[in-house]
């Protein structure tokens, strides 16, 4: 047992679980962490499957909401409207995802460099965003019309990048559609549920001959920190986005990305 390996994967576990559902960009955290760390995992599963631990954080906060659509769906049209919404939204992602996965495995997530001038160039945007002086005509994330929930589907898949954010792509093109900045931050979590699901179980199969005993138990243990540290952020996210908006998240991105981009100029 590698006790420093196993000691990289709670770390990055617990990074994945603070930073998935907040506009930062998990992935370019994970991916520049891993970098400094020394931390390779075989194709990047270890990235994509400890999601799983963030997937159930969100199926566990919301499993009250979660079960009323499902038991609403069948009779309910504003339910079946808002999951067709989802669906929409989620699309593109799976077209795009599949189409270019390879390329990003390959080329995107090993660039280290390009993760830290997405997060600062990330931040700019976001910083910008959440000062506009807008009047948002939308208040319920169910109830968005269903051309927004195709554009903003479109606009997650921006994250493809790493370090441009799932979440903060989702986030800007709600609030630049009308969306207030609670109701775009929940969709955000929403629209996680089948883009996560469907990006951990392509990455399984993709990589099901990699994963290897010792892989298992870093994949574990990371797991396990992304869902407790997640549940925490989910839980009370909605409510620190609404009395202080995106500005801190954009500070830090630019923080972070500057600081990595100094640490690679430097050391490499």
């Amino acid at each position: 047992m590698d006790t420093q390996s196993l000691l990289d994967a709670l770390i990055l576990g617990l990074i994945e679980g603070l930073t998935e559902f907040i506009p930062v960009s998990s992935t370019g955290h994970l991916l520049l962490a891993g970098h400094f760390l020394g931390f390779q995992s075989p194709g990047r599963a270890f990235e994509v499957l400890i999601q799983l631990g963030a997937i159930l954080a969100i199926l566990t906060v919301y499993f009250r909401r979660i079960i009323e659509i499902i038991r609403d769906f069948p009779s309910d049209p504003a339910t079946r409207r808002f999951v067709y919404g989802v669906l929409i939204a989620f699309l593109p992602a799976v077209i795009i995802g599949v189409a270019a996965h390879g390329f990003i495995k390959a080329v995107l997530f090993e660039s280290p460099m390009l993760v830290c001038i997405a997060l600062i160039l990330g931040g700019f945007v976001l910083l910008i965003v959440d000062r506009l002086d807008v009047n948002p005509r939308y208040h319920d994330a169910t109830r968005f019309p269903l051309g927004m929930y195709f554009v903003i589907g479109l606009a997650q898949c921006l994250a493809m990048i790493p370090g441009v954010s799932r979440s903060g792509s989702t986030v800007v093109a709600a609030m630049l559609l009308g969306g207030d900045k609670r109701s775009a931050a929940e969709f955000s979590f929403f629209l996680a549920l089948p883009t996560m699901a469907g990006a951990f179980a392509y990455d399984l199969y993709k990589n099901r001959d990699a994963i290897t005993g010792a892989a298992a138990l870093d994949i574990t243990i990371g797991f396990i920190a992304a869902f407790v540290t997640a549940v925490f952020v989910v839980r009370h996210l909605l409510d620190f986005v609404s009395r202080r908006g995106f500005a801190p998240f954009a500070y830090w991105r630019i923080l972070v990305g500057s600081v990595g981009l100094a640490a690679l100029l430097t050391f490499g």
